[in-house]
This record gives C-alpha cells, structure tokens and sequence, in this order.
C-alpha cells in the first residue's frame, strides 16, 4: 500500500505562526566556531583601521577567555580601506574582511551578521570611542544566556562621557525623542558598541528594514517590543573630534525611520511572535499602559482645559490677557500634575514629588510659550479680535501644549521602567 508523499513544508512555521525562540541557555566554551565575533563597518578609513583592528586585536588575545572573530566590514571604500583590511585579515589570525558595493552601516551589518555562524555577534565604531574594559561585560550576558541584545549606554548611570555640548543635545534629544514617541525602555540607541546573540539575529534582520544609521535603533525597537531581553553596560566613551557623521541628513533620516517604524507596529505589520521565547509572556502590540494612560491623560487635560478657561475668564478683566493666561497656566499645571501623577501614571506617596513637580512646571514654562507666542501673534496680526477668537486661539495652542505635555511625562518627568531592561556595571 502506498502512502502519500509528506510535503516537506508541513513541518515549516508558517508566516502566521512562527515557532518560539528556544529557552536561553549558556554556550559552552567548546563551540565549533569563533564564540564571539567583532564586526568593524567602516567607509573610507584608511587612518583609523589599522589601529583600530590591532589594538582590539590585542585586547581580546589578553583578555578574552573564548576564541573570536574579528571581521572588518568595508562598505563600499574608496580609498586604501580595502587594502588595509586585506592586509591584517593575512596578517592577524582570526582576523577577516568583507567588501560590499553599496555604502550604509546598517548594510555592512546585516550582512557581515547574517553570514556569521558566532553564536554572539557584536560591532563597535573604528574611530574606538568606547573603551574596550567594557567588551567583555557588555558579551558575558550573552554568552551566559541571561540576555538576548547588550548595548553600551552612555546615558545611564556609572557612564563616564566627554564629548561637546552639541553633540550630548543631540543625543539626549534623541533619545528622549525615542521614549516619547515609540515607548522604548532602553537609555542609549546610538552608541556604536552592541552585541546580539546569533538565534536572535537570525529573526531579527529579515524585520529591520534601514541600511544606514537607523539600523541600531530599529533593531532595538523592534527586539524590546517583542519581549526580547537587553542589557545595557554603561560605558566610559571619549567623542571623536574626526567624526564624519552628517548631523542634520542622518537627523531627518532618523525621524523617517520613527515614522515608518511606528506605524508598521501600530498597523501589526510586524510578526512580533517570530521573536517570542518559548518561556517568555507573548508581548503585546502597544508599550505596556499606553492606551490606559492615553486616555486618562486625555481625560485630566480635558478637565484641566476647563479649569484653566475658567481661571482665564475670571482673571482677564483685572490682570489682562498675558498675565491672566500666565497665572491661570501656572495654577492649572500644577492641578494637572499632580492629577496626571496620582490617575495616569498610578504614582503615590511623597516619594519624588518635589521633583515631579518641578518637571510638571518645566512643561508648563513650554506650554506658557506656546500660547502667550499664539495670543502675542493674533494681537499682532488682529489687534481688534474679540474675546471669543482669543479664546478660540487659546483652545487651540492649550491642545498642542497638552500634546507635547503627555510625551514629555511619559518619557521624563514619569519614566517608565522597563521589565525587560537590565543594567550592568561596567
């Protein structure tokens, strides 16, 4: 009797259930391939290359107690990177390059990670900014099996930074730009020093769709919102005066990738299960309490409004628009904190309400620009408008002030502490 052929798919996860990831477990020091494997990107570096590649060289020779890799990514050089790169993969043991024909570090990762058969996968930058003492903590979580995703952080506590003022803006910026608007819990997307464990990666990649600067944050969003695990390591870091990064292009590109990459969550275009461990809680498709304090948010703003029209209405006749707008602001914020801290954000006790509220009125000084500048500019541009336009341009500047209220308490003055989110010395 025959039996029918088994198609070789049924065994397949298919696109709509993906198998979990298996349960994390240390590797064993015995592994058939390089247990680590250091990833340099580099464009045009024919200064810092060498220098940098056999000082890390160096580095793990002494104090690595696992083999490793170091593979020096070169996406699209034009001048003597490749060269270089092709000399030490001869010289240094271990030691191999790669060449691609289009630019991007992102590109330069992705595919120097998916060829790589390490079971941890790591980059850092080439100019070296991040001291090399804290390879080996940012690794040993992954070797261990206690985390799926280490990065270096230059913003959490036991840091040691030194860099211009310009560039700490920028990254804090950025960063409490992340918070605010994507919910993430990690402290620092953009340093240049992360590791990823090679089963993570292998699901990861297909999902991250940017090739340049973005790479390292979509990675992370996408990671955390699945449940996976990162480790943060605070880092010394030194900034590179040389640095060839072009602010204000990588700054727009950036903000194209938050857009895209939210509304791919929002919309469920991101099967998230594929990066699900089997003895993980499936994650869900919002950052956990968003919608609940969305909405209370929402509904202490509407009652804040109220109680600041009110305030206005009965302070306008004696003090005038401007100082009535000001002191009736004033009073409603503090209202509207304190409100905000004990019914959206479930916060009680004393503990920190001095320096919540302080925060609460740092909001409130962005508020009172926002809509003494709207009653300035309509007195400028329409110094006959009647009381009811002003309070109509009042309504409308009080809203994008609450707007910008909500994600600046979500992502500083109450930050959420991430479950999924471990620090480490070190």
């Amino acid at each position: 009797m025959r039996t029918a052929r088994r198609s070789p798919l049924i065994d397949r996860p298919t696109p709509s259930e993906p198998a979990a990831l298996p349960r994390r477990a240390p590797l064993s020091a015995h592994h058939p391939e390089p247990v680590l494997d250091v990833v340099v990107p580099v464009y045009n570096e024919e200064r810092d290359l060498e220098p940098c590649v056999r000082r890390l060289y160096a580095h793990l020779a002494e104090t690595f107690p696992y083999s490793f890799r170091i593979t020096v990514a070169d996406n699209a050089s034009t001048d003597r990177t490749p060269v270089i790169a092709a000399r030490l993969a001869a010289e240094l043991p271990g030691t191999h390059w790669l060449r691609l024909a289009e630019k991007g570090r992102g590109r330069a990762l992705h595919t120097a990670w998916s060829r790589s058969r390490a079971p941890v996968l790591a980059y850092l930058d080439v100019d070296l900014s991040t001291d090399l003492a804290a390879l080996l903590p940012l690794v040993a979580p992954l070797i261990s099996g206690h985390s799926d995703i280490a990065i270096g952080t230059r913003l959490a506590r036991g840091a040691r930074v030194v860099r211009g003022p310009k560039r700490e803006i920028i990254s804090r910026c950025y960063n409490g730009l992340l918070r605010s608007t994507l919910a993430v819990g990690f402290s620092d997307a953009q340093c240049g020093f992360k590791a990823v464990r090679r089963d993570v990666a292998e699901r990861l990649l297909p999902l991250v769709e940017d090739r340049a600067w973005f790479f390292d944050t979509e990675l992370l969003v996408i990671a955390e919102r699945a449940g996976l695990r990162i480790h943060e390591v605070p880092v010394d870091w030194v900034d590179d005066p040389d640095s060839r990064v072009h602010l204000l292009s990588t700054a727009l590109a950036d903000l194209r990738g938050m857009a895209r990459l939210g509304r791919a969550l929002a919309g469920g275009r991101l099967p998230l299960t594929a990066l699900h461990r089997s003895d993980a809680e499936p994650a869900g498709e919002l950052p956990d309490g968003l919608a609940r304090q969305a909405v209370r948010f929402a509904a202490v703003g509407a009652a804040s409004t109220l109680f600041y029209l009110l305030l206005y209405t009965a302070f306008r006749p004696a003090l005038g628009a401007q100082a009535a707008n000001a002191l009736a602001l004033l009073t409603g914020a503090v209202a509207n904190t304190a409100a905000n801290r004990r019914l959206t954000f479930g916060i009680r006790g004393r503990g920190g309400a001095l320096r919540h509220h302080l925060k609460g009125l740092a909001a409130f000084l962005i508020g009172l620009s926002l809509t003494s500048g709207s009653l300035a500019a309509l007195h400028h541009g329409a110094p006959d408008a009647g009381h009811l336009v002003e309070l109509a341009t009042l309504i409308a500047a009080n809203l994008a002030a609450t707007l910008l209220r909500f994600l600046l308490f979500r992502a500083w003055v109450f930050p959420a502490r991430s479950a999924r989110r471990t620090t480490g010395p070190a």
